[in-house]
């Protein structure tokens, strides 16, 4: 089978969720012998397909939805837009990762109505008619929902949609325009074949959003054998991985991880955090570094992301945990510390509860002195640690491994070529 993912990029400079959950469908489908490529949009993307052109590039789009609507952008301009220079550039910038300021270049994406969209649109359609037409062509997100009928239409084939997540993006928008961009998504939700979503919890909230709209559960999946580790780090250590900003919660574990150094309960405890940040993180990060300033000599801070090298980090902790400030539709971290024999300990709400299950610990008290209790509790009672840590490998095999999502997949895709 020959699939395409189109997957827009965040530059690769910090944990994408989307970009990452995209990359893994795309590798587990590779491993299960198919041909497949990912097409980024946007920005570079370390995991896309070798040779793959950047579409709608993040730059060039921009100044095309703000001053070129008509898609009639001098061609020297586009060109000077879209290099690598000004491409590296956006993907350091706040503007880049926020609905703030975005809202035209978001509304085209999800319309396809006006002409800078269906100039970059031609483009890429005639590069996958050159690259060989796909029999799936499968959307990261409803965010780039415009896609769908053009390229249904285009090239006929059939066309699937992610959902994760939508909601965090859409409902920042300013003023009307989130109440908009949900009613074109879900004008434009019958150009897509099938929907599937990362978690039955958020099948629930993709169905509020979308008057009803249904879609198949498909649970993320990991390559276990380059995660797997028996072997614990010599220190118990408390593991982050995400992009380290204030709404995943990096500083509710930082003020955590005080606490249980003060309280000297867990002997030798040592702090690991990674993921990356962009340039609007910095301020934060610095706090959260005056947080751990007293024991700074037990923090790990991985400055450096690597969006390769995901499974180095999950290698180096013992406990993994991640304190988000909003409902998450599926945290892949969990799914990759589960592959790696970790469990995690995660605020009792959101898709948690589901993704989660026996595989870690999950609390009420969302405040530091809550969350530093959870940690406590996992990292001092051996028997509770070691049952926890085997349900989390047998997680990772039964649900979140590579031959499950990948057959999960096969299952949506193979059931749309036969109708076709």
């Amino acid at each position: 089978m020959k699939i395409l993912f189109i997957s827009p990029s965040a530059g690769d400079s910090y944990y994408c969720g989307n970009c990452f959950r995209d990359s893994i469908q795309a590798q587990a489908m590779m491993k299960a012998g198919h041909d497949v490529t990912v097409l980024p949009l946007y920005l570079p993307m370390t995991l896309a397909s070798g040779g793959v052109p950047i579409f709608f590039p993040a730059v060039s789009y921009y100044l095309e939805e703000a001053l070129f609507k008509k898609g009639n952008m001098p061609a020297w301009l586009s060109r000077f837009a879209s290099s690598k220079l000004f491409l590296g550039l956006a993907a350091s910038l706040s503007g880049t990762t926020s609905a703030e300021g975005m809202e035209g270049m978001t509304m085209s994406m999800i319309t396809g109505e006006d002409g800078a969209f269906k100039k970059n649109l031609s483009e890429m359609i005639e590069w996958i008619r050159q690259d060989g037409i796909p029999d799936i062509i499968h959307l990261s997100s409803s965010l780039l929902i415009g896609i769908a009928a053009p390229v249904r239409e285009a090239l006929g084939v059939p066309v699937v949609c992610s959902l994760q997540d939508e909601e965090v993006w859409i409902d920042s928008l300013k003023g009307e325009w989130s109440q908009a961009a949900w009613a074109a998504i879900r004008e434009n939700a019958s150009s897509v074949d099938a929907f599937v979503t990362c978690s039955e919890y958020y099948k629930g909230i993709a169905a509020a959003k979308m008057d009803g709209l249904s879609a198949a559960v498909i649970y993320p999946g990991m390559n276990i054998e380059r995660y797997f580790s028996d072997t614990l780090p010599d220190d118990p250590t408390i593991g982050f991985f995400y992009r380290m900003n204030g709404l995943d919660g990096l500083d509710i574990l930082a003020e955590a991880f005080v606490i249980l150094k003060e309280k000297g309960s867990v002997e030798n405890l040592k702090l690991r955090i990674g993921g990356g940040f962009t340039g609007s993180d910095r301020k934060f990060l610095s706090k959260v570094l005056s947080i751990l300033k007293p024991y700074m000599d037990d923090v790990i801070l991985e400055e450096d992301y690597s969006p390769i090298a995901h499974h180095k980090f999950y290698r180096n902790i013992t406990v993994l945990s991640v304190p988000l400030r909003f409902n998450e539709g599926a945290g892949l971290y969990v799914c990759e510390a589960f592959a790696a024999s970790r469990p995690v300990v995660e605020p009792g709400r959101g898709s948690f509860p589901e993704i989660v299950s026996d595989g870690g610990v999950l609390y009420k008290d969302e405040s530091p002195a809550g969350l530093a209790s959870a940690l406590e509790l996992i990292l001092t009672d051996k028997e509770l640690y070691d049952s926890r840590r085997a349900n989390a490998i047998r997680l990772a095999e039964e649900r979140y491994s590579f031959p499950v999502l990948s057959g999960n997949l096969e299952k949506i895709y193979e059931k749309l070529l036969s109708t076709k």
